[in-house]
């Protein structure tokens, strides 16, 4: 009898904590690394106390790769697969436009119902993963699992203190700052959930623009003026006052999870999804910001806090994919076999990162991948994979970039430019055929990489390849040129200033003549 008493009470003890356990993720909007004083990249950054408060019950990971764009990156994580898999590989709504997500998809959500029906979910914040219209589409967080949706579906809001909020549905007009309002739901929502376990996703809006001067209160920066000449003249400090009033109510959210009694045993995940934009960066090149493959426009803050980590307090600098939180917020909620539900049809690239959390590996994946694409390309549209020391950009026009990240952060030596060493051509080879297995058609290599790497010399004009079967590059220095191609007769085939992108595969096989500034020529040979 007393032995079964102790197993009864053992039992109980082991369902209350399982009823305890929740995840919150946070999302920051349009903020990379280099305004937190917690990394090493850290430039001009700002007081931010209780994200930071985070590092001593967590992991920060140095290395964590996003897409270059926000619903591509929340596409990637609530479904756990690439851009190239789930159609969402730009801005919805945005410059370009994007496919929206598919309501077929298998999500977090979706998972945690299947795995434990008591587990309650909410999408608090930005949505941006498909537009408004038709109605139906209003109810796409539902359908895709969430039993509770609460924020601006939009990407960019008007006003933070006049905007739309939608609550399962229905519309309403909000004038309360978005931030604090995001809050406040989010309190509201978890505080009705009694002792039913919760996955919250809080999406906040900030610190993406309209860039404005936030609530007193709520931030440090009391000598700007928030009016519009100020804004332009300090756009950075309008940058870090919203970003410190994000800090400011998600600190607030933890001090009413704390009176819950329930932030003990809740584990919180903060990343942003994407580098900043070129208004806020602070690099030189600003061609390499917000919406690029380029390290600063996908390397994002990155950090796991809460009972579920082992040896808290670690730096990470494993490689991570924003798309990993999929596989490790369902593994958090003890759902190791969510594999059993996933179709063959529908392949998921989620690497959990409970090893890390756990503190049984250092490691989980040998590469990052991340991508670009939209519904009207151009040509900043690519894909970018990296391993610990080197990372491969292939831009969808042809171009491929190559640079050695372990010395070289700021992408501003292109190796292939130069010559390669031993070390460098087996790092290329290796990237290019791991992007060639990923993507699964087509190659991302080069045949002869010591070819492309003349071919893409300064200052010197060539194409390549020559001879060309359908399309053909030019380098760099002579993107955007107008150029004329024309046949052994003279008659012009193509005028214009994007000739990389054209495709000439219906032209004859024979001699052509490239021109360009009116005087000087190529010949060219289709084959």
């Amino acid at each position: 009898m007393q032995k079964l008493f102790f197993i009864t009470i053992a039992l109980l003890l082991h369902i209350g904590l399982s009823a305890q356990r929740d995840v919150i993720l946070i999302i920051a909007d349009d903020i990379g690394t280099d305004y937190f004083g917690f990394y090493a990249d850290h430039q001009d950054t700002v007081g931010l106390p209780n994200i930071r408060k985070l590092l001593d019950k967590g992991i920060l990971f140095t290395n964590a790769m996003s897409n270059p764009v926000c619903s591509a990156t929340r596409c990637g994580i609530l479904t756990g697969r690439y851009s190239f898999r789930t159609g969402v590989g730009g801005i919805v709504g945005g410059i370009g436009g994007s496919g929206e997500i598919d309501t077929s998809e298998m999500t977090i959500p979706k998972l945690l119902a299947i795995y434990n029906s008591n587990i309650k979910k909410a999408d608090i914040g930005k949505w941006h993963l498909c537009t408004t219209a038709p109605p139906i589409k209003l109810q796409y967080p539902l359908l895709l699992g969430y039993n509770h949706y609460e924020g601006p579906f939009i990407g960019q809001l008007p006003s933070y203190t006049n905007w739309t909020k939608y609550t399962n549905g229905i519309a309403s007009t909000i004038t309360n700052y978005a931030t604090t309002e995001n809050v406040n739901n989010a309190i509201s929502w978890k505080s009705a959930q009694g002792m039913n376990p919760t996955f919250l996703w809080l999406a906040f809006n900030a610190p993406h623009e309209p860039l404005h001067l936030p609530p007193a209160g709520l931030h440090s920066y009391t000598t700007l003026s928030g009016t519009a000449g100020n804004i332009n003249a300090q756009p950075k400090e309008y940058f870090k006052a919203m970003l410190q009033a994000l800090d400011h109510e998600v600190g607030r959210l933890f001090d009413s999870i704390r009176v819950m009694n329930r932030l003990d045993s809740t584990d919180i995940i903060f990343i942003g999804d994407n580098g900043n934009t070129q208004r806020t960066a602070q690099i030189t090149d600003l061609t390499k910001a917000k919406g690029t493959v380029y390290q600063y426009g996908v390397h994002v803050p990155f950090i796991i806090s809460g009972p579920s980590v082992v040896a808290p307090g670690r730096i990470s600098d494993a490689l991570v994919n924003t798309t990993d939180l999929f596989a490790t917020i369902l593994e958090l909620f003890g759902d190791t076999t969510w594999q059993s539900h996933i179709l063959v049809s529908k392949p998921v690239d989620s690497k959990s990162l409970l090893p890390i959390i756990k503190n049984t590996s250092t490691s989980i994946r040998p590469w990052a991948f991340t991508e670009i694409f939209k519904l009207t390309t151009d040509s900043s549209d690519g894909k970018g994979i990296r391993n610990n020391d080197y990372k491969l950009i292939r831009f969808d026009y042809g171009k491929e970039e190559f640079y050695k990240l372990s010395v070289d952060p700021n992408e501003s030596n292109n190796l292939l430019e130069s010559s390669l060493s031993t070390t460098d051509i087996t790092n290329y080879y290796y990237l290019c055929n791991e992007l060639t297995n990923l993507i699964g058609s087509g190659t991302y290599c080069t045949s002869d990489v010591s070819i492309q790497q003349t071919f893409l010399q300064k200052n010197h004009f060539s194409i390549y390849p020559n001879p060309f079967t359908s399309s053909f590059l030019i380098n760099q220095d002579f993107l955007n040129t107008y150029m004329i191609l024309y046949d052994a007769l003279g008659h012009f085939i193509y005028e214009g200033s994007a000739i990389e992108k054209q495709d000439f595969s219906s032209i004859s096989k024979g001699v052509y003549y490239l021109r360009w500034n009116d005087s000087k020529s190529i010949k060219i040979i289709k084959q």
